[in-house]
């Protein structure tokens, strides 16, 4: 065992030591209490060997951090990163599915047999437009038009594959049942996926699962995270085509259908509940013209706090596109493109976690990873805060300030299925932007990468937790039931008809692939991306 190890194995044998201690006092009634950890020399072994392990896979852990960045691909059209990952997964013994629950670029990987099944999760695709030289404090296109990781998905399944890898490296030496399923959350920058995950069983057999999230802290909650529910559907509006100068009495407008609707609902807008969020794109807005456009499209996204009130606001949506059809002689079909539910984590999923990640620590941030941060900062205008080196306390309802409205992420459908949790990892700059550039500046640097290392080890510990203590997933699952469950439940506006939108961005990277394809990373040629493209870390070049 090395010095780490030893190290590790000894603060979480005095970690649910203290934890035991705590529990074993009077508490009130309500629901199940957090399950401590058992102080078993054993178990802290099996996550010193874990650690231990993804210690030793930290250059894979880097090359797939920066091969995924390098691929770029938007929501449903991660075909490379699908061949890729699950390239690696298969070389390790896991099972490969592809194409499930109706998507190209879905896949999961499995493997074990007996005991509980235990699902690992993290998103993969990029946004549009947000291409960016990685290292590079500046704004620089890879690849001018486009996508990039300026959300950082591209950290979050390397650091579950390499959670993966060490959990089971361990369980078989240990003889430990269990199974863990690793599956990919395609598209989530457009909701899409996920509530079909669940609309097709794919969750249907799992007892627990743990996702990730790029952040630039190291932690977890548990309870209602304050996300919004989100509907995004596209209205399409039917016209009838005419000479726009010649004889425009003789055509119907469906861009008229399209403005009027989104007057309208901006009119309606001041009469909502301040948590509401709803924004648009038009798609489509005719040909030319001259021409009266008989085909015109319009893009929501509809938010809203929890099931009752997003459907409402949908339904809201609905009425207003009829209206805007009758008031210009058109007609109007509506098609949904995706859905996210209210997120809702496990407690004592999320204490137990919360432990490991105390024990584990933030990384060990050199001098020129604090300069890079501070270097982004600075050039572009940002409050300067330095990478964190303390593990935040754990988040909890009381502790959360109250959400007025914001971000959605469709883990949530998950959250009403199994007992989950997300866990943030640290591989992103402070104070950045969300859905920009700027978040893809260090998203190949070796801040990503010990981040994603970090991460990795919070996952392989917590579920080496949840498959040797049989209590810690009984409360997870009675919290799930008696507690989360008990006022509300899964209750999507996905019909059976709904179908994931697969046609999205296809078009788009048909055309930008060729242009993208000379920036994907060689490993085999280069020790990290930055060496690829030639930049020297860190690089502090602000002008």
């Amino acid at each position: 065992m090395t010095l780490l190890s030893r190290t590790l194995a000894t603060a979480l044998i005095a970690s649910t030591t203290l934890t035991q201690i705590a529990v074993a006092a009077p508490r009130p009634a309500g629901p199940p209490a957090p399950q401590a950890a058992v102080a078993d020399p054993k178990l802290a072994q099996m996550k010193a060997d874990a650690v231990a392990n993804i210690d030793g896979h930290a250059k894979l852990v880097q090359e797939m951090v920066d091969s995924v960045f390098s691929f770029a691909e938007p929501g449903f059209q991660e075909y490379q990163t699908m061949e890729y990952l699950t390239g690696i997964l298969a070389k390790n013994g896991f099972t490969i599915t592809k194409g499930v629950a109706g998507m190209p670029t879905a896949w999961t990987a499995t493997w074990g047999t007996g005991g509980p099944l235990i699902a690992l999760g993290s998103d993969v695709d990029c946004l549009l437009g947000l291409s960016q030289v990685p290292g590079s404090p500046t704004l620089k296109p890879l690849v001018p038009g486009a996508p990039g990781h300026g959300e950082g998905h591209n950290a979050g399944m390397p650091l579950i594959i390499a959670a993966a890898i060490a959990t089971k490296a361990v369980m078989e030496k240990n003889h430990i049942s269990g199974r863990l399923m690793l599956w990919p959350g395609v598209a989530e920058e457009l909701l899409g996926a996920k509530a079909f995950y669940v609309k097709a069983g794919l969750f249907k057999d799992v007892d627990a699962t743990i996702f990730t999230h790029v952040s630039s802290d190291f932690g977890t909650a548990y309870g209602n995270l304050g996300n919004n529910a989100l509907v995004s559907v596209e209205y399409t509006f039917h016209g009838k085509t005419a000479h726009a100068a010649g004889m425009p009495w003789e055509g119907r407008s469906a861009l008229d259908g399209v403005e009027i609707m989104d007057t309208a609902w901006n009119f309606r807008r001041e009469h909502l509940p301040v948590t509401q969020r709803s924004h648009y794109v038009i798609t489509n807005g005719g040909g030319q013209p001259n021409i009266v456009p008989d085909l015109a499209s319009v893009w929501y996204y509809f938010r809203e706090q929890n099931f009752d009130s997003v459907r409402n606001l949908y339904n809201l949506g609905n009425e207003i596109s009829e209206a805007a059809a009758k008031a210009t002689g058109t007609t109007v079909e509506r098609h949904l493109l995706g859905y996210a539910a209210p997120n809702f984590a496990n407690k004592p999923m999320a204490e137990a976690a919360y432990a490991n990640i105390k024990a584990i620590g933030m990384p060990a941030w050199t001098a020129d990873d604090q300069a890079f941060a501070k270097a982004v900062q600075q050039a572009n205008g940002r409050t300067l805060k330095p990478l964190p080196t303390e593990i935040g306390p754990l988040s909890t309802p009381e502790t959360r300030e109250r959400s007025l409205g914001g971000g959605s992420d469709d883990i949530g459908d998950i959250m009403w299925t199994v007992p989950t949790i997300t866990i943030r990892f640290p591989s992103n700059i402070p104070s950045m932007i969300g859905h920009n550039v700027l978040s893809a500046i260090a998203m190949a640097t070796p801040i990503a990468h010990k981040g994603a290392v970090a991460g990795a080890k919070a996952v392989s510990l917590t579920v080496l937790d949840l498959m040797t203590d049989p209590k810690l997933l009984a409360d997870a699952k009675a919290y799930f039931r008696d507690v989360q469950l008990k006022d509300q439940k899964y209750d999507p506006v996905v019909a059976p008809t709904d179908q994931p939108a697969i046609h999205l961005n296809q078009e788009l990277m048909e055309r930008l692939r060729p242009k993208m394809k000379p920036f994907y990373y060689d490993p085999k040629k280069y020790p990290t991306y930055l060496d690829q493209l030639g930049i020297k870390y860190p690089n502090l070049k602000t002008e």
